[in-house]
């Protein structure tokens, strides 16, 4: 079922630690310009681009995807589910350009 996920979901990393410094910043400069877009106070942008980092790791990060069979949970409470010592470290995506 893991193995599906990565398939299906490309997760860049299992966690937000596994995240390349460069991607976590190219991320949080492009959240701050759309929200100084918006014009809000310096406070508010703040709020927002964390909101928009913690989204981004979300749909990025394997543990806190939604379980592509039951999206009402992440894939991190589907592996306590299924085994309480049950844990990814690492994993491999294999993609052909056919």
């Amino acid at each position: 079922d893991v193995a599906m996920q990565v398939a299906a979901m490309n997760p860049i990393a299992v966690s937000a630690d596994g995240i390349p410094e460069k991607v976590k910043e190219t991320e949080l400069k492009i959240a701050r310009e759309k929200a100084l877009e918006g014009g809000k106070p310096e406070h508010v942008i703040d709020r927002i681009v964390e909101g928009s980092l913690q989204k981004f790791y979300k749909d990025s990060t394997l543990l806190q995807q939604d379980y592509v069979k039951d999206p009402k949970i992440s894939i991190a409470e589907f592996l306590k589910q299924s085994d309480k010592e049950l844990t990814v470290t690492t994993f491999k995506r294999v993609s052909l350009n056919v």
